[in-house]
């Protein structure tokens, strides 16, 4: 499998090289040159297959030679080594719980898929390499858990200042060792840029070797299709595949979904539920792509103003507009209908939602009141707990932390606070160790 990137001026590499060098030289998103076709038997049996076995057969066409069977097996089942059950909510609405993973948020999936193969790849290097991340609320913590301790790996992450959740800022300030935290006094789209000028900076590259740990990043972005087809597998109507609606910011996850489709997964239609920060929503009902500056949600970590991984959904569709509007809808969902909405889910079915899973529950249950036909799943993608606040004041009960979580609330903050300007970033860079 080969790699070009989305800007077409960067040469073709391997799944090794695009995942080493995170972003191609043009500053283009690397994307497969191919779509492999999932095997028909796989679809058609799949519950007679384990998830070991089809998160094998879906990524290693994408991996090809870059590694051998046994390492890439070893990896899949390192990465999936948690339950990701299938949940009935309602009679028509189910949810996809993915926060059963070690740091509670379906990133687990792509930062440990990613930290493995990266730590694989540069396992004789010479040199260090320095993972260069921004998050807006759980990336940081996947990646923190993912790459702790990895040899020969440096982490960096940047996230926003005063904006993400008290449980996402321990996890991803307390590790220590080989993770640093920077505190920026401003909003993700601040930390998005400093980290793609870090990649845009000649000097700087010469002083480190630079990586991305972001959904830009092809060993972060294509495993998140792994979960998409554990969803099918516990599909009991078959006869009547599923709308999947996801609670969507930088739009890695749902791109995922999308290639995951495209691959010959049944789906019926994509939601792409976004909080106030609705750039696709208005670009599917107006065909004009126009980046803002992010607003602030209780839903932080689709705070995203001007989403990176929308140009590879774009790619997937070859920029024909009605052919992604046929597969792909959008709803924009204000943080009063979200708190509304844990309210009324805990009251009426008993099923505690977080803040992003609560936007993907109502978009999803938006369309299926225009298709009372169809039936549909949401991505529950981070345990509620992580947003306490918004949670136990709906729920009217207070959420009982994980073992995992009670530890690292009793861990003390480490991090660097930065102004928003990317010659503090360089500076930090280039005088670190």
């Amino acid at each position: 499998m080969k790699y070009y990137s989305t800007n077409k001026k960067s040469p073709l590499v391997d799944f090794k090289e695009a995942t080493i060098n995170g972003q191609a030289p043009d500053k283009g998103l690397y994307f497969p040159g191919t779509i492999p076709v999932i095997d028909h038997d796989v679809i058609a049996n799949i519950e007679q297959y384990s998830n070991e076995e089809i998160a094998f057969r879906i990524i290693a066409p994408y991996v090809g030679e870059s590694m051998d069977d046994d390492k890439l097996m070893q990896i899949v089942k390192e990465t999936i080594s948690f339950p990701i059950p299938l949940v009935q909510v309602t009679e028509s609405v189910f949810s996809l719980e993915l926060f059963h993973g070690p740091t509670l948020a379906f990133k687990d999936i792509g930062a440990r898929f990613m930290s493995r193969c990266l730590g694989h790849f540069v396992k004789n290097n010479d040199k260090k390499v320095t993972v260069l991340v921004a998050t807006s609320g759980d990336t940081g913590g996947a990646v923190a858990n993912g790459f702790y301790n990895v040899e020969g790996i440096e982490v960096v992450i940047l996230y926003p200042s005063g904006k993400v959740s008290p449980v996402q800022e321990k996890q991803l300030t307390t590790p220590g060792k080989n993770i640093h935290a920077l505190e920026i006094e401003g909003n993700f789209d601040d930390c998005q840029r400093m980290v793609k000028e870090a990649f845009m900076d000649d000097e700087l590259k010469k002083k480190r070797f630079l990586t991305s740990a972001n959904s830009i990043n092809v060993a972060r972005w294509l495993p998140q299709q792994f979960y998409y087809f554990f969803a099918y597998k516990q599909w009991t109507d078959k006869s009547n595949p599923p709308i999947i609606s996801v609670p969507s910011g930088n739009f890695g996850n749902i791109c995922a979904g999308i290639l995951a489709s495209q691959s010959g997964l049944p789906v019926k239609h994509f939601i792409a539920a976004c909080n106030a920060n609705d750039i696709v929503t208005r670009y599917l009902q107006t065909e004009r792509l126009e980046a803002r500056d992010a607003v602030v949600t209780l839903s932080n970590a689709m705070d995203v103003g001007n989403p990176s991984n929308f140009i590879r959904i774009l790619e997937i569709f070859h920029h024909q507009f009605p052919e992604l509007k046929n597969k792909l809808s959008s709803y924009s969902i204000t943080d009063e209908e979200t708190i509304h909405t844990i309210s009324e889910a805990y009251k009426q079915h008993s099923y505690t939602l977080d803040p992003h899973g609560a936007v993907g529950y109502l978009a999803l249950k938006r369309y299926l009141e225009k298709h009372p036909d169809s039936k549909g799943i949401f991505l529950e993608t981070a345990h509620p707990v992580k947003f306490p606040d918004a949670v136990e004041q709906q729920t009217g009960r207070s959420i009982e932390l994980p073992p995992s979580v009670k530890d690292i609330m009793k861990r003390k903050k480490i991090s660097t606070v930065m102004k928003p300007e990317y010659a503090a970033l360089k500076d930090y860079l280039m005088t670190s160790p």
